[in-house]
């Protein structure tokens, strides 16, 4: 059985999309981080929760914010947040700037899955140093964030 999820179709061409190189591992990986954390008790974190996680700022963050940084909708970032404070993860609190607007903050349960990627992360990190080896990681490294500052639009 192939390790691809790819299609079978003749429409690639030699050498394959690099978006669809960069892709498929990245799915792995957070496969595998996806049920890691239910194994560590957090069923209900699902990968399109990273678009709040990975967003959110240590004293909150704003919706809007979250869903600006996400690229999503505001509704569509609603929704996800409601769910992980449905599940204990985060909290809305007053943005002491504007009593009206809600910082979303993550909680204790919320702390508890950034420690259980941060241990995944580094597991990964020395899987791939012992088998790819530490020089070409650090190259994959350093190719990676060339890539990055030549797509991404300058701030």
């Amino acid at each position: 059985m192939s390790r691809s999820r790819l299609p079978a179709t003749d429409a690639r061409q030699a050498p394959e999309n690099l978006a669809i190189l960069l892709r498929e591992p990245f799915r792995a990986m957070n496969e595998e981080l996806i049920g890691r954390l239910a194994d560590g008790g957090h069923p209900q974190v699902r990968y399109v929760h990273g678009n709040v996680f990975q967003f959110l700022d240590d004293a909150g963050t704003r919706v809007s914010v979250l869903a600006e940084r996400a690229q999503i909708s505001k509704q569509a970032m609603a929704q996800l947040v409601a769910h992980l404070e449905q599940h204990g993860y985060v909290e809305r609190v007053p943005d002491p700037s504007d009593r009206r607007a809600k910082l979303v903050q993550t909680t204790v349960r919320g702390r508890a899955v950034f420690a259980v990627v941060r241990d995944f992360v580094a597991e990964v990190d020395a899987r791939l140093a012992d088998s790819l080896g530490e020089a070409k990681v650090r190259h994959l490294r350093e190719l990676l964030q060339e890539l990055n500052d030549a797509l991404l639009p300058r701030a």
